[in-house]
């Protein structure tokens, strides 16, 4: 344990260990150590900062950084105690890993969490953050995800170059969600094409469980398309919005999973699809942004035994990292939307491939990133500088 320079308290704790990757637990045992929790899914590192001046309690995890520098957003979230956080700090830094390798991009994967909500956050928070991430030195590079914006991002900045997800006056390419949301739509496009034959949406049913930044940017594109839509989300006004802006259809939060349609799209927090949830589901396929909608692996297998095509939402959800990814170059809004786009080929591809191979869309996307991790991977662990 040492402190950095002006900055929190930092507590470093890595394991690497060859072999095969497998799920963590759902929750951390008070018995197991640090290395046992994290090296179930052989994490490269995991970090811990702490700021008592500014309350801030901070866990950065790093799945890899074989195909370059892990890259992955910062959630605000009120974790009901340590386990909570770094469970999904650890599933979701591995979902960042294998979301960058499918798309292609030379990144790694990595994902930090805060425990707290927004009332607690003032500028030295984010300035006591943004050296927690610049004492990784380029290692892990910062973005929005819930609970965190733009300008949050900002204040960040002024302490790390290691920040992307600016706003677009400031250095950046603007919010992320809309770009997340294109390529839900692409994904459900390519569904639609394997299911029909056509990757028209016009008419089909489609429920959108979560009306945030990404959820409200996708009801207006599907709207758009000429789907019909469907939405819920915990809060009653802001479903509301979206019904006088649009004209679509609000049900109570707890009854949009029961919603028949054509396509069901988690885009609220993770685990909505669980062992007391999909016997229920009324869907032909599930298409979302949210980030490990699947709460456990075998519930992979429950949906596919449904009948339901599930597209993993890390290649769904792709769309946001392409975005903020694209500032660490030169960014190139046409070079975006063409890598976006082509996540309607990589969905085809996975579906064509779970077939022909006889396994489900997951599985077959989780083969295609890890193969590319080993493939292309250059076994460096520990990078600097954004190498």
């Amino acid at each position: 344990m040492h402190p950095t320079a002006a900055g929190p308290v930092v507590h470093d704790r890595w394991v690497r260990s060859p072999g095969t990757r497998s799920s963590t637990a759902s929750r951390v045992s008070r018995d197991v150590g640090v290395f046992e929790a994290i090296g179930a899914d052989h994490h490269e590192r995991v970090v811990v900062g702490h700021d008592p001046a500014t309350g801030l309690r901070a866990i950065i995890a790093i799945y890899s950084t074989d195909l370059g520098p892990a890259l992955g957003g910062t959630r605000l979230f009120p974790y009901p105690d340590d386990d909570a956080a770094l469970v999904d700090a650890l599933r979701l830094s591995k979902g960042m890993a294998f979301k960058a390798a499918a798309s292609g991009l030379d990144l790694g994967g990595g994902k930090a969490v805060i425990i707290g909500d927004r009332s607690m956050i003032t500028d030295d928070l984010w300035r006591a953050y943004g050296r927690f991430v610049d004492s990784l030195a380029g290692a892990y590079i910062t973005a929005e995800d819930v609970g965190t914006t733009t300008d949050d991002m900002h204040v960040i900045a002024e302490e790390t170059k290691w920040v992307v997800g600016r706003a677009a006056d400031d250095h950046g390419a603007g919010d992320p969600s809309p770009a997340t949301a294109r390529g839900v739509v692409r994904a459900m496009q390519a569904v639609a094409s394997h299911l029909h034959g056509s990757d028209s949406l016009s008419g089909a049913r489609i429920a959108v469980q979560g009306v945030g930044k990404v959820g409200s940017a996708l009801v207006e594109f599907l709207v758009e398309e000429g789907a019909e839509v469907v939405i819920a989300d915990i809060k009653q006004e802001a479903a509301d919005a979206l019904v006088e802006r649009f004209g679509v259809k609000a049900v109570a939060k707890d009854d949009i999973l029961l919603e028949e349609c054509d396509i069901l799209s988690p885009c609220s927090l993770g685990a909505s699809l669980r062992v007391d949830t999909i016997p229920n589901l009324r869907c032909r396929a599930v298409v979302g942004s949210a980030n490990n909608q699947l709460a456990t692996d075998e519930d992979d297998n429950r949906i596919a035994d449904a009948g339901i095509i599930y597209v993993p939402d890390f290649v769904a959800n792709a769309g946001g990292l392409i975005h903020v990814s694209a500032e660490l170059d030169e960014f190139n809004a046409k070079l975006v939307s063409r890598r976006i786009s082509g996540i309607y080929d990589a969905v085809l591809s996975i579906l064509s491939q779970a077939a022909a191979d006889n396994l489900t869309p997951n599985e077959a996307a989780v083969r295609f990133a890890e193969d590319r991790i080993r493939r292309e991977g250059n076994g460096v662990t520990f990078r600097h500088g954004g190498q």
